[in-house]
This record gives structure tokens, C-alpha cells and sequence, in this order.
């Protein structure tokens, strides 16, 4: 199959996982009207990206952020983007008081996504929100029977499902292009400056206790006194986050599941450590090197690998067949490799390098993935990233935290929803 080919198959699947209905109380033809909450980093980079393809078929009306300069510039940038004036709050529960929005996006800290999300459904609202689903697997699953008794339409921001590179990875797999795959490579990794470690992100200078609202973002999290590196730079805190598990490791995870069908691995053994970064005065709890292993039904295996001081190999994942390899790197591009020693037919076959800004127009894959979230609320698409396929890709994230954490070998058994240790 050729370059041309393969692009034409693509489109073709697009447009049939695009025809499927979801269940919404909206009409097709109206605007989504929306609450943003959280516009920081991640919040404002997706809330440019939903305007890329959406600005016809939504309204941003509200937006919400702890930091008065975060919410400014929310506010501001909806106005030149979206032409309308936006309420701004501090409080997200003002959003959801209004009986007009009907769809909110949740981008906070992962500690925060629980009580958003149950108060949010609670209210009647469709969601957004951001991986992973929640700070704890049972959170999660506390997360899923709400959304399967609301009948709202939900998207996890798991948005490599959306990416026409791994569309295709799928398609190609299907195809059968690899034979049986038993074994997956992913990694993930970055080299921060010496003195510029990895998620110490820039404090705002004007930032202050007046002006971040240290309650709020603190929530259901152990009480502390104000701290501005927590505020700014939380991913590097087991209170509100997994760290490289449920940040990076669950995109990886996840999208193994979509491309080769699986769900939840039996067991993980992770190990790691602060390595990069180990100055006395570094009060950060999240490892910056982690590796795990995960073994599936069906005689399966991810290895999985993550460091901050190198990044050379940049991140991907590695689909390794019986008849052929499929490689995705950077989110960027795809390769097709035939196995040398496969049947005759797999050897036969040409290699591939497909590029995602050449032959899709695709950066990555956050512009379809709103785009299929906001269809879907308008009553047009089902949503590729449901509550319990979030919650999937969830649970390989927290088993590896908890087998890190407890230094111990970690089994999930998905009849009960529960784990032990060896």
C-alpha cells in the first residue's frame, strides 16, 4: 500500500467513526456554550487550539482561574478569538451555577479533577477534562458511575486517540501488517537546562498570596502554608500529582490500548528516583527517572522508560510484531519497518514514513480531539475518549506510582477493581 493509499484509507476511517450519534440533550445546529476552568499552561494552550476548528460552534461565556493574571489573559484572549466578553471567576462553582452553560472544561491540577468533575455532573454539565481522570484509581471509578447515571457527554484529554498518525498505526495493525504483537517499547524523554529542572516552571514575578488564591487551589489536599513553587510548579508534588506516571506515562499507555485493543495490564514493577536533580534545598517529591513493566492478558508486555537528563531518542512508542514494526515518534511521525524474518508476504512489504504536519496538517492531535468533543455535545460524533477508557489508561498510571512508591511488584485484578502487592 502506498503513501497515497494509506492516506485515502484514513480519511475514509475518520469519516465512519465521525458519523456515529452520542447521546445530548443539545441540538445540532446550536453553539456549545462554555465555562473554561483553569488557564494556565495546558488551559490556555488547549483554549487556542479550540478555536482552531470550533470558533463556529462554540462560545466560550465564562472562564475561571486562582490567578487574577491567568484569568486576564483567559479573558482577554477569548475576546479577540471569540468576539464576546466572558464572565471571569475565581470561584468555579459560579460557572456551573449558571443554568445557561451547558458544557464546561475542566484544566486544573490533577488533584482538583474529582471534585470538579462530581460537582460539574452534579450540575448537569457536559465535560472536558484534562488526563488523568483522577488523582486516585478509586476516584476514578467514583467518576465513571457518575457519568454512566447523567447521560452528559465526556471527553478525557487522552488526545493521541484523536491524531490521525495513530488512526493509522490502528488501521495498519488491523491490516495486519505486524503479525501478533506481544511487545511494546514506549519512552519518554527530556533534558531541562542544570538550572532549569524539569516542571519547575516560571513563577510569575507579580505573583503573591493577594492575587493566588492558595485555598482553592489546595481543595481536598493536605492543608499547607502558602507556597508559590507548589502553586506554579505542582506537578512535581505527590499532593496534586503521579508525577511521570499520570503525566506522561498514561498518554503512552492509553495509546497502546487504542492501537492493539487491550484495557488494563495484570501487574507493574516500576522503579526510579530523583537522579537528575538532587540539591539539598530541592523539596520535590516525583521521581525525574522511571521505568516500568507491565504484563497483559493474553501474553503481552509494555516496557516502559522515562528520563529527564537525556533526549536524544525524544518519546514514542515502539509496536513490535511478529512480521513488522511500527514505530511513532514525537507525535510526529509514523514508520513501518517489515520483519526481515517474518512470512514472506510481511517481507515483501515496502517500509513507510508517514509525517503528521506534512500529510495530515496535524501538529498533534488536540484540535480533532476538542473538535470530536464538541461535536459530540452538538449531537454529531461520539466521543473516542469516554470516562472508563480514561479510567483505563488511569489505572496503568497509579499502579506504577503505587509500585514506585511502595517498592514492590503490584497486581490488578479487573473482576473486583482492586489490587495487592506481592
Amino acid at each position: 500500500m502506498d503513501r497515497r493509499d494509506f492516506l485515502k484509507s484514513s480519511a475514509a476511517a475518520a469519516a465512519i467513526a465521525g458519523s456515529a450519534a452520542a447521546q445530548t440533550t443539545k441540538a445540532s445546529g446550536d453553539k456549545v456554550r462554555i465555562g473554561w476552568i483553569g488557564l494556565g499552561t495546558r488551559g490556555y494552550h488547549v483554549l487556542a487550539q479550540a478555536y482552531v476548528g470550533n470558533a463556529a460552534n462554540m462560545e466560550v461565556v465564562a472562564v475561571c482561574d486562582t490567578f487574577t493574571e491567568h484569568l486576564a489573559k483567559g479573558k482577554d484572549f477569548v475576546q479577540t478569538k471569540g468576539g464576546n466578553t466572558p464572565a471571569a471567576y475565581d470561584d468555579y462553582r459560579k460557572i456551573l451555577d449558571d443554568k445557561t452553560i451547558d458544557t464546561v472544561f475542566i484544566m486544573t491540577p490533577e488533584h482538583l479533577h474529582y471534585p470538579m468533575f462530581m460537582a460539574a455532573i452534579k450540575a448537569g454539565k457536559n465535560i472536558y477534562i484534562e488526563k488523568p481522570l483522577a488523582h486516585t484509581i478509586e476516584q476514578g471509578f467514583e467518576m465513571v458511575h457518575a457519568w454512566e447515571k447523567s447521560g452528559k457527554v465526556v471527553q478525557v484529554g487522552t488526545q493521541n486517540r484523536s491524531s490521525s498518525l495513530y488512526r493509522k498505526a490502528k488501521e495498519m495493525v488491523g491490516q495486519g501488517m505486524i503479525g501478533d504483537c506481544h511487545f511494546v517499547r514506549a519512552f519518554w524523554y527530556r533534558n531541562s537546562a542544570p538550572d532549569k529542572p524539569a516542571w519547575r516552571y516560571d513563577i510569575p514575578p507579580s505573583a503573591n498570596e493577594s492575587n493566588t488564591d492558595w485555598d482553592k487551589f489546595l481543595g481536598p489536599a493536605p492543608k499547607r502554608a502558602f507556597n508559590l513553587q507548589r502553586y506554579y510548579q505542582w506537578r512535581l508534588y505527590w499532593d496534586y500529582s503521579g508525577g511521570i506516571s499520570t503525566d506522561l506515562l498514561v498518554h503512552q499507555t492509553d495509546i497502546v490500548n487504542f492501537v492493539l485493543d487491550k484495557t488494563v495490564p495484570t501487574t507493574c514493577m516500576a522503579s526510579g528516583g530523583r537522579y537528575r536533580w538532587t540539591d539539598a534545598n530541592d523539596d520535590r517529591d516525583v521521581p525525574d527517572t522511571l521505568s516500568a513493566i507491565y504484563e497483559y492478558p493474553n501474553n503481552f508486555e509494555i516496557n516502559y522508560s522515562c528520563y529527564f537528563g537525556n533526549d536524544h531518542y525524544g518519546y514514542g512508542e515502539q509496536f513490535m510484531g511478529n512480521e513488522g514494526t511500527i514505530e511513532v515518534l514525537n507525535r510526529k511521525d509514523l514508520f513501518f519497518y517489515p520483519e526481515l524474518k517474518g512470512a514472506v508476504a510481511a517481507r515483501t512489504r515496502p517500509e513507510v514514513h508517514l509525517n503528521g504536519p506534512k500529510d495530515f496538517g496535524e501538529p498533534d492531535g488536540v484540535v480533532n480531539h476538542v473538535k470530536n468533543f464538541i461535536e459530540a455535545v452538538r449531537g454529531n460524533e461520539k466521543v473516542i475518549a469516554p470516562p472508563n477508557v480514561g479510567q483505563q489508561a488511569a489505572i496503568s498510571g497509579h499502579l506504577a506510582t503505587l509500585s514506585f512508591k511502595n517498592n514492590k511488584k503490584i497486581y490488578w485484578d479487573d473482576k473486583s477493581n482492586k489490587y495487592h502487592f506481592s
